[in-house]
C-alpha cells in the first residue's frame, strides 16, 4: 500500500502512555501525539480542512494565494497542502516565534514576514492586521483566519475527536489541550461530549492571556494581558472558535513550569516535543493529583522539539531566563572536582572476595570497578558478593571474575547531572567517568546526593 501524497498520511497519530512523568498520580495519561503528522504539528488537521472547504466554496482558485497568520505550525501544514495542490504561500508570523519555525517555513516555500509581538491585535503592524491587509491587495488570495475559521474546529470534531474515542474504546473520562485558536479543544470536546456528557475538558492558559478570566467571568481584562514567552497558546482577544460551554476548566501554567516539562517528557518519556506541550503536560500532571486510578486522562501534545531548538532546548537560553536551577547544569566534571582527590580505588579480576570484602570495609565503600591491565572489565560491590557468600560460602577465596558483573556504564566529563541521575540505579550503582587524561575516575549517588545538598 502507498499514499498518493503526502496530504493523506495526516491524522491517526497515536495515543501513548506516560510513564515516568505521571508516576506519581493515579490516573491513567495518555498523550496523543501530533507531532506524527508529515508537519509534524496538529495543525495539519486544519491546514487541509480549511483549504478544501475554501476550494468548494470557491473562495481559493488555482494559481491562488494563501495568506496567514500564524505561530509557524498552522504555516507549515498550509505550506503542505499549498506544495501539493499548487498554490503560493505568504505568511505573517509574530517576532516572538523561534528562528526554527521560520526557517522551516521558508524551507517548504513559503514567504515569511515578520511583525511585532508587543502591539494589539488592531494594531496596522500586528501579525493579523497584515495578513489581513496583504489578502485584500494581492489578488486571487485567500485568507484562511484559523481563528475565527469554524473549519478549523470541524477538522477536529471529524478527525482528532473520533480518534481519541476509538484509540481509548469509549474509556477517556479528562481531555486536557491547549488554547490559542481554540479549534483543537472545542472541535475534540464537541465530539467527545456528544458520546459522553460527562467527560471534564480541561483547556491550558498561559501567564499573560485572557483566556482563564475570560471564561470564569465573560469580562475581557486587559489588565491580565502581558508579554510572554511560550509560543503556541494563549492570546490577547477572543478567537470565534472558542466556545466556553464545551470547556469545564482552565489552567494556567508558566513558560518556565512548561519549558522545563517539555524538557522532561524528551529526557524521560522520549518524547521530543514542544513548548506549549510542556504547558499541557504539566496541567494534566497537576489536575490529575486529584482524579482516581480509575480516569484516563488524554493530553494533546501539538508539535514537535525541532521548533525549539534554539530556545527550550538550549541550556544557554534557558539559564538566562532563569528556567534552569544551577544544580541542573552540574556536569560530571564539576562533581569530580568538587569531590576530594582521591585515588580510585579498584580490583583485578584475580583477586579473592575476601580481598574484596576487607577492601570494601578499610574504604567504607559498596562498589568497586573491576580493571585488568588498564581496562575496566566489569564491577563488583557488597551486595553480589553477599548474595553469593550465603549461597556458597568456600567463595571466599574464589577469584573476583567468578561473580563479578558487567563494567559500570561509562560517561563522559560533560555529563550533566540530570543523566548521572538516571543511569545511577539499583541494578547499577555507579558510573566511570573516563577524564581527560585518560585515567578513570567513578561517580556514585552519595556523590550526586554531596553535590545537590552542598
Amino acid at each position: 500500500m502507498w499514499y498518493n501524497n503526502i496530504l493523506e498520511t495526516i491524522g491517526n497519530t497515536p495515543l501513548i502512555k506516560i510513564n515516568a512523568v505521571a508516576s506519581h498520580v493515579k490516573p491513567t495519561i495518555l498523550a496523543k501525539v501530533e507531532y506524527f503528522n508529515p508537519g509534524n504539528s496538529v495543525k495539519d488537521r486544519i491546514a487541509i480542512k480549511m483549504i478544501e472547504d475554501a476550494e468548494r466554496a470557491g473562495l481559493l482558485k488555482p494559481g491562488g494565494t494563501i495568506i496567514e497568520g500564524t505561530s509557524g505550525n498552522t504555516g507549515m501544514g498550509l505550506a503542505l497542502v499549498a506544495a501539493i495542490k499548487g498554490y503560493r504561500c505568504i505568511f505573517v508570523i509574530p517576532d516572538k516565534q523561534s528562528k526554527e519555525k521560520m526557517d522551516i517555513l521558508r524551507a517548504v516555500g513559503a514567504e515569511v514576514i515578520v511583525t511585532p509581538t508587543d502591539v494589539e491585535p488592531e494594531d496596522p503592524r500586528s501579525y493579523y492586521s497584515v495578513a489581513k491587509r496583504l489578502s485584500k491587495e494581492i489578488p486571487n488570495s485567500f485568507y484562511p483566519n484559523q481563528y475565527d475559521n469554524l473549519s478549523n474546529r470541524q477538522a477536529h470534531y471529524e478527525t482528532t475527536g473520533p480518534e481519541i474515542w476509538q484509540q481509548t474504546e469509549g474509556k477517556i473520562t479528562h481531555l486536557v489541550a491547549g488554547m490559542g485558536t481554540c479549534g483543537t479543544i472545542t472541535g475534540i470536546s464537541k465530539y467527545l461530549k456528544e458520546k459522553n456528557p460527562q467527560i471534564q475538558v480541561i483547556g491550558v492558559d498561559t501567564y499573560g492571556s485572557l483566556f482563564k478570566k475570560y471564561h470564569e467571568t465573560g469580562q475581557i481584562d486587559m489588565e491580565e494581558v502581558y508579554s510572554y514567552l511560550t509560543e503556541g497558546i494563549g492570546e490577547d482577544f477572543v478567537p470565534q472558535n472558542y466556545d466556553g460551554s464545551l470547556i469545564d476548566h482552565i489552567i494556567k501554567v508558566t513558560d518556565k513550569d512548561a519549558a522545563i516539562m517539555a524538557r522532561k517528557l524528551a529526557r524521560l518519556e522520549g518524547l521530543f516535543v514542544g513548548w506549549s506541550c510542556g504547558s499541557a503536560m504539566h496541567a494534566a500532571i497537576e489536575y490529575s493529583k486529584n482524579l482516581t486510578a480509575n480516569d484516563v486522562v488524554v493530553v494533546i501534545l501539538p508539535d514537535h522539539g525541532t521548533r525549539y531548538l534554539g530556545k527550550i532546548y538550549n541550556d544557554a537560553w534557558m539559564s538566562e531566563r532563569g528556567f534552569l536551577e544551577p544544580s541542573t547544569m552540574v556536569t560530571a566534571k564539576d562533581i569530580l572536582e568538587k569531590r576530594k582527590k582521591i585515588p580510585l580505588i579498584q580490583v583485578k579480576p584475580t583477586d579473592t572476595l575476601s580481598f574484596v570484602i576487607q577492601l570494601m570495609r578499610d574504604k567504607d565503600i559498596s562498589q568497586i570497578p573491576v580493571i585488568d591491565n588498564g581496562n575496566v572489565v566489569g564491577s563488583i560491590n557488597e551486595t553480589r558478593v553477599l548474595n553469593a557468600l550465603l549461597d556458597n560460602p568456600s567463595l571466599k577465596d574464589a577469584p573476583v571474575n567468578t561473580i563479578m558483573a558487567d563494567p559500570f556504564p561509562f560517561v563522559l566529563p560533560s555529563t550533566k547531572i540530570t543523566l548521572l541521575s538516571k543511569m545511577i540505579t539499583k541494578e547499577n550503582p555507579a558510573v566511570i567517568v573516563q577524564t581527560e587524561n585518560g585515567s578513570y575516575e567513578i561517580i556514585t549517588k552519595s556523590d550526586l546526593l554531596d553535590v545537590l545538598v552542598h
